[in-house]
């Protein structure tokens, strides 16, 4: 606890003599309109006409403050109920602009332009409106310099190719976003605009090297006057059926037929605080996680969250010093897929004034006779989360989050904050305590984790440091944790060189370092990288990494060190290829481990023949050989395809075949889904499962061919009814 509270002190103090100031953008004032425009991708509307607009976008991609290839216009508009927007992306050669009609979400690699709206104009996150040219959409939230696109709101955008380039357009219902009680309101905005085959990103207002990437702190501000405040109410009902079939001494049996109905509503408070609840909610999901190789793993798979209702307001739960690099064991301290069939559900998420957000959580977990709690029925989590936000992007919060059982609970709280210390220095830290009770009755209380992590970004030089104590019995039941037991220091540096060579656009060199005490042995473990990435013409880059690394397990040192090649891009407008190639030692991880080598191959082939259909293929391969005699303890292929026919931005059909070398098994699902806007849905689809096995003998035999082990039909319909 004295540890604890020194690290607090200590980081107050820091808090307290920083001294940050900076540039406001100018204010941008959008005009107001009784007469709508039309949301077609055609800039004929009178209120365009009108409309004041911004331009003269400059480039961040590949490097910092150029005249952007080609020009840009972004309009702005609003009337009491929605907020309008248009941009005008001109280019000398519309043959080559690049887009697709394909599913919502799935427009990364194409052009596409983004607004951010920082809808409170308080600097801690916002949302992310992109748009193709044929009108698709993504969207996502961002905060604590992390990008959620799972995250889905109602909106409305239309784009179209014409002899100039092309238009997107677009509205945002006041109703699908969080934004202040008062009048006027003021957000801040920072438009994007991306041209895939020059590798370029361009922005208004354009960023400031010597703040990096920190687009928080480099938003325009924008004044509304006279919006609509709502008492915001949402109820999405929505209908399921699941009928499945397993086999029985080789035969398909129907082992489940069901149907449910499940409700889940939203509750406006004020337009900034929003009250969501859930009973007997519909979690499912359309698409399977993409396959992982599932074995020899020292912890658990990650699968990112996927599921609407806990998907609002998630942003709030990041934490500072968290995730801090590629080897920190504390992913996230809420992770809500440990949630696993929720039965009810309540939520508070939003702003209590303008500098305090607040964000509590409570969910019924039913665990139907869960092998590690054959005594409990229900497992109750609960989590509270509360930020204080400075002028820039800083804040400091607290959070509270438990799973308890009958017998038994895991229970951790603790403090987090940013500061910004100069425009292009932030210090992190979190520190947390846990409060974990087994189901034997053994209590381990007071165990905790400490993080602090200094970075500075510029465009020319990235750097940083972190420092993380974990003691060996944190535990964090709600979380995601890879490793206890553990101190560490980090260092990164990563200078960056822009080039005028019209083939090696931007050079960039890494070198990273952690040394790592491990507590349970007390011994050292290093890992070590420097690594060249290469961005080339055409969006393509490739990068060439060499790695000396040690790892601690049960108390033995092993080797896992080696080199990793990879490279792609899109190559054209049809053709996306990417490949990477790494070579290391490797652990057999077992209660007898031993050293060994591992080869591991991952490729990417997409093709777009036509606007409408996508190709994609990837490939993914591990090994592993014992190195005493170089035998081949496993290898691991596992191949997918993915065929998607896109009729229009509503309507799409699409197959998965995916093949696991390994288990020997093929995965087949099949889709046909009509999705509206978010919320508003008819899914229908059908998937099997065959395995290289057959019944012979009363018995299961390996065999060459295909048996159809499992077959399942899915339906589901909703319908979002906002008021």
């Amino acid at each position: 606890m004295n540890k604890l509270r020194e690290f607090i002190y200590a980081i107050t103090f820091l808090f307290f003599i920083y001294n940050y100031a900076t540039l406001a953008n100018e204010t941008l004032k959008p005009i107001k309109t009784n007469n709508p425009p039309v949301i077609d991708g055609i800039l004929d509307d009178e209120i365009w006409k009108e409309a004041p607009f911004v331009t003269n976008f400059k480039t961040f991609t590949p490097d910092f403050g150029k005249d952007a290839s080609q020009k840009t216009e972004a309009y702005m508009a609003y009337d009491s109920e929605n907020l309008y927007f248009a941009y005008k992306c001109y280019d000398s050669e519309p043959d080559k602009i690049k887009g697709s009609i394909t599913n919502r979400d799935n427009i990364a690699n194409n052009d596409w332009i983004c607004l951010n709206l920082d809808s409170f104009n308080d600097q801690q996150s916002l949302y992310a409106f992109y748009i193709n040219p044929y009108g698709i959409q993504m969207d996502s939230r961002f905060s604590n310099n992390a990008e959620d696109f799972g995250f889905d709101v109602v909106w409305y955008s239309a784009g179209k190719i014409n002899n100039e380039g092309w238009v997107a357009e677009f509205s945002i219902p006041l109703k699908s976003i969080r934004y202040s009680d008062s009048n006027p309101v003021e957000m801040s905005v920072f438009f994007e605009r991306r041209i895939s085959r020059f590798s370029e990103q361009s922005s208004y207002p354009e960023f400031d090297p010597q703040k990096g990437f920190a687009i928080l702190t480099q938003m325009s501000p924008m004044i509304y006057y006279d919006l609509e405040h709502y008492t915001l109410l949402e109820i999405l009902p929505a209908v399921t059926y699941n009928k499945q079939y397993a086999a029985d001494s080789g035969e398909l049996v129907s082992t489940e037929s069901k149907g449910e109905v499940s409700l889940t509503a939203k509750y406006g408070i004020t337009s900034d605080l929003i009250l969501d609840g859930t009973y007997n909610p519909d979690f499912s999901q359309i698409e399977a996680d993409a396959g992982q190789v599932d074995v020899n793993l020292r912890y658990n798979l990650f699968y990112e969250e996927k599921r609407p209702f806990f998907l609002e307001g998630n942003e709030i739960f990041k934490l500072g010093a968290t995730a801090s690099t590629e080897l920190d064991p504390v992913r996230t301290i809420v992770h809500t897929r440990n949630i696993v069939n929720p039965l009810t559900g309540i939520k508070l998420s939003g702003k209590l004034s303008k500098k305090i957000t607040v964000s509590s959580l409570y969910a019924m977990d039913e665990l139907n006779g869960s092998l590690f709690n054959p005594n409990d029925d229900y497992a109750h989590f609960g989590i509270f989360r509360l930020k204080r936000a400075f002028d820039d992007d800083g804040y400091i919060g607290g959070i509270y989050a438990g799973r308890e059982l009958k017998s038994s609970h895991n229970r951790i709280a603790g403090l987090d904050g940013v500061f910004r210390l100069t425009k292009s220095s932030v210090l992190e830290y979190n520190g947390l305590l846990s409060f974990t009770k087994y189901s034997t009755g053994l209590t381990k209380d007071g165990e905790h984790t400490l993080g602090l992590k200094y970075y500075y970004e510029t465009r020319d030089l990235d750097y940083g440091i972190t420092i993380k104590d974990i003691s060996k019995n944190f535990n964090i039941e709600s979380g995601f944790l890879t490793r206890t037991g553990i101190q560490t220091i980090t260092g990164l540096i990563r200078p960056k060189i822009f080039t005028e060579s019209e083939i090696f656009r931007r050079l960039t060199f890494e070198g990273f370092t952690a040394q790592t005490r491990d507590k349970f042995s007390d011994q050292w473990e290093t890992f070590n990288h420097a690594s060249l990435g290469i961005l080339l013409p055409g969006n393509i880059q490739a990068s060439l990494k060499y790695i000396y690394s040690t790892e601690i397990f049960f108390g033995q040192k092993f080797n896992t060190g080696g080199y990793q090649i990879s490279g792609g891009g899109w190559f054209n407008k049809l053709f996306y290829l990417n490949l990477l190639y790494r070579k290391s030692d490797a652990i057999y991880y077992s209660d007898s481990p031993y050293q060994g080598n591992s080869n591991r191959v991952t490729a990417t082939l997409n093709f777009l023949p036509t606007e409408n259909l996508t190709t994609e293929f990837s490939f993914i391969y591990y090994d592993f050989y014992r190195e005493t005699d170089y035998q081949k303890i496993y290898d691991y292929p596992l191949s997918r395809v993915k065929i998607s026919y896109q009729l229009n931005k509503y309507l799409l059909f699409r197959g998965i075949a995916q093949y696991n070398g390994f288990r020997k098994e093929l995965l087949t699902d099949f889709l046909a889904s009509f999705t509206y806007i978010p919320g508003t849905v008819f899914h229908l689809g059908y998937g099997s499962l065959y395995e290289k096995i057959n019944w012979v003998n009363d018995r299961y035999e390996n065999s060459e061919n295909f048996l159809e082990t499992k077959r399942g039909f899915f339906l589901k319909v909703s319908y979002l009814w906002r008021n």
